[in-house]
């Protein structure tokens, strides 16, 4: 007598397709369960290759791969400084790793110098691994937020000196 009509069922799915949420027609309420689409895979680190120069700043959210030699500042997620790299200037990140050769400060959460590493300049980090053989001139700093360059830090860092009062002519 009656027969089920299949216009409001969802159609197979293909591969790769984004799950959508269908609702019905006349109630305008889901027909099935909403299941959200898979999150974005991370995009792999930007790799800048040993013949690489680059003079100025570099910042981003993701990581990078540093082979050749940078005169700038890198602002980053995770920079690995590789066995052959120079870099020439402060270098801010969630985690660094130094292969190779940094001269300038080194921020981040967690700092780690390998065997190879060479760094020249002050380290202010959250945590940080030296390993047996590394080359480092410098200063170690701990700080809960090692990342942030705000001038609340600076004017810890500065002395300060008491206001002496004018003295009165006689």
């Amino acid at each position: 007598m009656f027969s089920k009509s299949r216009i409001n069922d969802p159609a197979p799915k293909k591969a790769g397709e984004p799950e959508t949420l269908n609702l019905d027609a006349s109630t305008q309420k889901p027909t099935g369960e909403f299941k959200p689409s898979a999150p974005k895979p991370k995009p792999p680190a930007s790799v800048l290759s040993s013949d690489l120069t680059i003079t100025g700043n570099l910042r981003t959210t993701g990581d990078i791969q540093i082979e050749g030699v940078i005169d700038g500042d890198i602002r980053a997620h995770l920079l690995t400084v590789g066995e052959g790299a120079t870099v020439r200037g402060e270098v801010v990140a969630d985690d660094v790793v130094v292969n190779g050769r940094v001269v300038g400060r080194v921020r981040g959460l967690k700092v780690r110098l390998t065997s190879t590493a060479r760094v020249e300049g002050d380290i202010i980090h959250k945590t940080i691994a030296i390993e047996s053989g590394a080359h480092f001139e410098g200063s170690v700093q701990r700080q809960d937020d090692p990342l942030s360059t705000g001038s609340a830090q600076k004017a810890i860092a500065a002395p300060t000196t008491p206001a002496i009062p004018a003295a009165k002519p006689a």
